[in-house]
Formats: structure tokens, C-alpha cells, sequence
């Protein structure tokens, strides 16, 4: 069994700060569960293009609000507490901080190792079989 605090993880090299965003990797490749589980917080009217051709990632917003477009349709969906998306299709995507700061509750598969960082197209690299 594995019980994982956030507070925890605030300031070890679980705690990824990126341009934008700073993500909490609670659940990492290394960990076995064949996904990784993160807290990410969104600051209010950040924005940031991303596409995930590598991996696919389900985000459940547990606190503040934003949006999230759909490159390929052009819709735009509010994102506020109670929201969930899928980005089942490695959707290429502009997400953006609202009013408040998102708190979002991320999962990856394949999971990540923990230090990925978003290449020019806003993906990480594919997973290169290590730990």
C-alpha cells in the first residue's frame, strides 16, 4: 500500500514548476500502478498550448476555474470544481487559467517518470522504457 501526502511533496523533486503550471507528482512511472497520478495548479490567466501525442491524460478539476479548446473542433469548454476531460485522442489543446487558480487532479498512461518537460509542441517525449 502506498499512502502519498501532498504536503509531502512540496519542494523535493516531486514538485515540478514549469511555465504556467506546477505540477505535484503523487504516482510516478516507478511507482507500478501502470499510470501516474499528479496535482497541477493552474495560476489564474495562464495559458498554455499542449498536445499529448504520446501520452493520453484525464484531469478532474477539484478547485477554481478556466477553459480548455479543442484545436481540432475550435469549441471551448468551461472548466470549473466537478469538471472532468479526457483527452482520449491526444487532442491538441490551449488550456487556460480563469478568475481563479485551477487545481486539477491529472493522470497520465503511459505514467511519467517525474522531470518530463513540454517540447515545442507542448508534449512530452515518449516513454524510453526506464524508471
Amino acid at each position: 500500500m502506498k499512502v502519498v501526502r501532498v504536503q509531502d511533496i512540496i519542494g523535493t523533486e516531486r514538485e515540478v514548476n514549469g511555465p504556467g503550471w506546477t505540477s505535484r507528482r503523487m504516482l510516478l512511472k516507478k511507482d507500478g500502478m501502470g499510470f501516474s497520478m499528479h496535482e497541477t495548479i493552474i495560476p489564474a490567466g495562464a495559458e498554455m498550448d499542449l498536445w499529448y501525442k504520446h501520452h493520453l491524460e484525464a484531469v478532474y478539476c477539484v478547485a477554481g476555474n478556466g477553459s480548455i479548446l479543442d484545436k481540432a473542433t475550435g469549441e471551448t469548454h468551461e472548466i470549473t470544481d466537478g469538471t472532468l476531460y479526457a483527452l482520449d485522442s491526444h487532442d491538441q489543446h490551449t488550456l487556460r487559467g480563469g478568475t481563479e487558480d485551477m487545481r486539477l487532479i491529472c493522470t497520465f498512461n503511459p505514467p511519467v517518470t517525474g522531470q518530463e518537460v513540454h517540447d515545442a509542441d507542448g508534449a512530452y517525449l515518449p516513454d524510453d522504457g526506464e524508471a
